[in-house]
């Protein structure tokens, strides 16, 4: 082999170990602390005009882009409804605002509350003809997870 075709090869062959190093030192969590402390699910109870409801919400909350996404269960009529939303990050918890929906597209529900403390307090309010009325005030307790 030459001694100009294998200058570019040994060069390849060098940098590669050192490029590889550089992916093991740079590891970046992919949640923050603020996350995993949120993160997960959420048992409670809203009442309302229909009187008490119990409910369930598995959450994920995005620090990072200030998103929140998840599932909200009725345990007593056993619907369950997507959630996408906004999280905006406040000491120790943050605001919730979660738009509920039915089947991929159905607007069926909007949780407004606050993540303080292990839980969720605020309301949800479900929709009718478009427009959120019927307030139910919930409180959700986060559950610990089981190993």
């Amino acid at each position: 082999m030459r001694p100009a075709r294998a200058l570019p090869l040994l060069a390849a062959l060098l940098l590669a170990p050192v490029l590889g190093g550089c992916a093991v030192g740079a590891y970046i969590s992919p949640a923050t602390p603020l996350e995993r402390a949120v993160n997960g699910t959420y048992e409670g109870v809203g009442s309302g005009l229909t009187g008490r409801v119990p409910y369930r919400l598995v959450l994920t909350v995005q620090e990072r882009t200030g998103r929140a996404s998840g599932v909200l269960t009725n345990l007593e009529s056993k619907k369950a409804y997507a959630a996408t939303g906004s999280f905006r990050p406040a000491a120790g918890g943050g605001a919730l605002d979660l738009t509920m929906y039915e089947e991929g597209d159905r607007y069926r529900a909007a949780l407004h509350g606050e993540l303080r403390a292990g839980a969720i307090t605020g309301q949800i309010k479900t929709v009718l003809l478009g427009k959120e009325l019927f307030p139910y005030n919930v409180t959700l307790n986060k559950v610990p997870a089981t190993p």
